[in-house]
């Protein structure tokens, strides 16, 4: 499997479906659409089974030179390969989800989906820079066109405020660039990581990416577009966007601020962790008062992905570790919880918590099922949420022990306005009729629901499935960064003393069988 082009292969399939699907009329588009994203799923378990734990770091690398130093390279490593399968296991499910909530114009909908499957496969796949600024930048337009098409009332101000946001971030990322491309002599990822850029230009450069990548993830005071993309956006639009998107500004930082910027980020640190804090506390304060399930959901999301931050920048193992899996713990929780809600609005069509009440009565699968995500939203030890946060506390600790205290109080807050949300949805009085007279979940709504029920309770209790791939990456990556981050006096005394912690993350061990 290492020989065949299977990441090529992934990112046609879905292409060469939404080409067949815009000439074809809304029942077939449909199918071509599920079939197309059910085919690039099980590309992904290929990937997955022939993925080799402790092989080389990058694998199934494709190369091809196009012009100039710009050329079709693909290839994944253990971080890249989670974020494809996220990808590609939510996609089927969006698709389910918009079979009957979509009837206007269904053919290019699906088309946009697909579209977008595409492009998120190859951010984390390409391994040339302007490759991935090409399909970073032009995820843009399908997930524009969804929100500004298929939205709600305000969805032309949302699109609008959604594709300004990002694209004014990634214009300096670009010229950053270029210039980095011009500097190293090669647009090659790998190469680049592993390049040692000038110190002084190392703080312009960390900041050109970070003005892009902090608008992605969204962090505070950038997030603002988050809350109206996702009120206005299609259920099926606020999935993809909450589950994959938004991990691509932590997938950034991870593969290019951390490793090839090290001495900028290791100066940033007290900038990115004041954010991420401010960002923690705040939403969750303004999640707390909201009367909108989708913008409730939109805000605890950026304060789940500060805790990706903070997990990043602590510069530990338990921290970055931390950090992916809250990515991926967030990108099926909340894509969960948007779910949810899109099954209760198809029948009420009102996202108003007041109008409901009282649905564990009339509706008791759907109250097991939104249960269910908010405990794992809250971070309850079994479920997905509770490993990624509990590993991100450890690393925030073990870097600075106010920072974990700080980010603890936005896990209590959670708790608060999850558990607020449920009480308000679920319990009380049935006492509006047309509440009363909406039935339970049907086939195809547990269909969408089921399988990720089943993957956040499998990361809950075997996380080490979904780490293990990743681990020999975070290995390269501390080694990379603790050389410009060297341990404080504090740490010295928890004997974290450099010497010990580089020689265990060596490059040239972290991907041998002695890693694991």
């Amino acid at each position: 499997m290492m020989s065949f082009p299977l990441l090529s292969v992934m990112i046609a399939v879905p292409l060469v479906a939404a080409a067949v699907a815009l000439f074809t009329n809304a029942t077939n588009a449909r199918w071509i659409a599920l079939i197309a994203t059910l085919v690039d799923f099980a590309l992904g378990i290929a990937l997955w089974a022939n993925y080799d734990i402790g092989g080389a770091q990058w694998q199934f690398v494709e190369s091809a030179p196009l012009f100039g130093k710009f050329a079709w390279a693909l290839g994944i490593d253990g971080i890249a390969l989670m974020l494809i399968m996220l990808s590609v296991f939510l996609m089927p499910i969006c698709i389910l989800a918009s079979w009957e909530a979509i009837e206007k114009r269904v053919p290019e909908y699906m088309a946009a989906f697909l579209l977008m499957e595409s492009l998120m496969v190859g951010v984390f796949a390409a391994q040339d820079l302007f490759l991935f600024y090409i399909f970073f930048e032009a995820g843009l337009i399908p997930m524009y066109l969804i929100i500004g098409i298929w939205g709600g009332v305000n969805r032309i101000y949302a699109s609008y405020k959604f594709f300004l946001y990002t694209l004014l971030g990634s214009v300096l990322m670009l010229i950053a660039m270029m210039w980095m491309a011009q500097q190293a002599g090669s647009s090659d990822i790998p190469t680049l990581m592993n390049y040692d850029f000038p110190v002084h230009a190392q703080s312009l450069l960390f900041l050109a990416f970070f003005a892009s990548f902090a608008v992605k993830m969204p962090m505070w005071p950038v997030h603002t577009w988050l809350p109206d993309a996702h009120v206005q956006a299609p259920t099926a639009g606020s999935v993809i966007l909450a589950g994959v998107l938004l991990k691509m500004g932590g997938y950034g930082l991870l593969r290019f601020s951390l490793p090839m910027f090290p001495e900028a980020s290791a100066e940033f640190v007290p900038l990115v962790m004041g954010l991420s804090l401010v960002a923690v506390v705040y939403t969750s304060l303004v999640a707390l008062v909201q009367s909108d399930m989708k913008k409730l959901i939109a805000y605890s999301s950026v304060a789940h992905m500060a805790f990706v931050t903070i997990g990043l920048f602590a510069f530990n193992r338990q921290g970055i570790e931390g950090a992916l899996v809250v990515m991926l713990s967030h990108g099926l929780v909340a894509a969960a919880l948007f779910l949810c809600v899109g099954v209760i609005y198809d029948r009420l069509h009102t996202r108003e918590i007041a109008r409901y009440g009282g649905l564990a009565t009339n509706m008791p699968k759907y109250a097991l099922f939104f249960l269910l995500f908010t405990m794992a939203s809250i971070g309850l030890p079994g479920t997905s949420g509770f490993v990624g946060e509990f590993l991100s506390l450890i690393g925030a600790y073990e870097a600075n022990s106010w920072v974990a205290f700080v980010a603890t109080t936005g896990i209590i807050l959670g708790a608060a306005y999850m558990l607020y949300l449920y009480r308000r949805v679920a319990y009380g009085e049935l006492d509006k009729v047309d509440v009363a007279a909406m039935p339970d979940m049907n086939k195809r709504e547990w269909l969408i629901m089921a399988p990720i029920a089943a993957v956040v309770l499998w990361m809950g209790v075997y996380p080490e499935s979904f780490i293990a791939p990743m681990r020999a990456d975070v290995g390269v990556l501390l080694a990379r960064i603790e050389r410009a981050n060297p341990p404080g006096d504090a740490q010295l005394k928890k004997g974290a003393a450099k010497p010990v912690v580089a020689a265990e993350h060596a490059p040239e061990a972290a991907h041998g069988e002695g890693q694991h």
